[in-house]
């Protein structure tokens, strides 16, 4: 009995308290099905957490080997979720609203105010309900061309001008979650900028230039990138935050287990680096000697195109995340040679 009190009074300690709820209840995530999400449900599965509810349009076979041999309690279709949530929220310790449409050449407005605007408010209003901390996902498309710069204040957020529908969708999101008086006991919205990694076979033209490198590489032996159209950048020489699937998601779960102050962050490394050093990268991990081409940028996304993006860190940083973020290299390494090469799934 002793033993037992000890373990009690330990766990009735301001944030302890909170991870033993975690384990004792169940965690959802939506988009369980898609890219993040099922490197989430598979990295969750590994620290030893089953009780997870799996939230997506499971009617979308082609992503079965994201989630199919994976460890949770439930599996819920979309749009009968939040009846369930109605019926079982007491059950429910924490969400990670990771699902969208993010399709950035679908112009049908419509879709994103279904999928991202409204399904997300409906999710908010029940966590604000139910008490249910949440994470949702936001993006770095919101920064548009970064007239305002990449920094993650709430104050710049009704100026920023995203370049699509989806960008669109997903600002007019935190705009209206900045706005909100009620409000989950502590929520997140994590910009994410561009991500790679394992579990993206299904996004087609979608997925990471990642993938699409390894198979063109694989196919021709060489790899096409587009030239510059901006004389302050040299061909090649265009600068994205590359972020790998596995620190984006370390990054989810650090925030589930040590709940920060709630807002707005930004999810990239915070080092932009060129396209060139990506395809050189996976020429590397291929052993193939480098052959790489520059085409022109085609015109409909040429004046829309951007040339830099960089995450500003500064905030995920001083709420207490400390952990190094992997190198392009080490990452685009990891990715072909133990996944893609051997046709894998996380």
């Amino acid at each position: 009995m002793t033993n037992v009190m000890q373990y009690f009074s330990y766990f009735c300690m301001g944030r302890k308290k909170y991870i033993s709820r975690i384990v004792m209840k169940k965690i959802v995530i939506t988009g369980a099905a898609g890219f993040i999400g099922s490197c989430l449900l598979e990295t969750l599965n590994r620290k030893g957490m089953d009780q997870i509810v799996i939230v997506d349009d499971f009617s979308k076979t082609i992503k079965n080997s994201n989630w199919s041999s994976k460890k949770f309690s439930d599996k819920i279709e979309r749009e009968h979720f939040f009846q369930w949530l109605d019926d079982h929220y007491q059950e429910v310790s924490f969400l990670f609203h990771i699902g969208a449409r993010t399709d950035t050449t679908e112009f049908d407005v419509s879709i994103f105010d279904r999928l991202n605007v409204k399904y997300s408010r409906d999710a908010w209003k029940k966590c604000a309900e139910y008490r249910i901390p949440m994470i949702y996902a936001s993006s770095a498309a919101t920064y548009g061309l970064g007239e305002f710069g990449y920094e993650d204040r709430h104050d710049i957020v009704e100026r920023l001008k995203p370049l699509n529908p989806y960008g669109i969708s997903k600002n007019e999101f935190d705009k209206w979650a900045l706005q909100q008086k009620n409000t989950p006991p502590n929520w997140y919205g994590f910009k994410f900028f561009n991500v790679y990694g394992p579990n993206e076979y299904h996004k087609g033209r979608m997925a990471s230039v990642v993938l699409h490198a390894f198979y063109q590489i694989k196919k021709t032996g060489n790899m096409n990138l587009f030239q510059s159209h901006c004389a302050d950048f040299e061909n090649g020489m265009q600068l994205r935050d590359f972020i790998y699937a596995e620190d984006i998601v370390d990054v989810l779960i650090w925030t589930m287990e040590n709940l920060p102050d709630s807002g707005l962050y930004n999810l990239g490394t915070g080092t932009a680096r060129p396209f060139l050093a990506l395809a050189k990268a996976v020429f590397t991990a291929l052993n193939i000697p480098e052959k790489i081409n520059f085409i022109p940028t085609p015109e409909d996304i040429r004046d829309k195109y951007q040339y830099f993006t960089e995450a500003n860190m500064n905030k995920l940083r001083q709420a207490g995340y400390q952990r190094a973020f992997t190198t392009l290299e080490a990452g685009v390494e990891d990715y072909v040679k133990h996944y893609l090469a051997q046709e894998k799934y996380y």
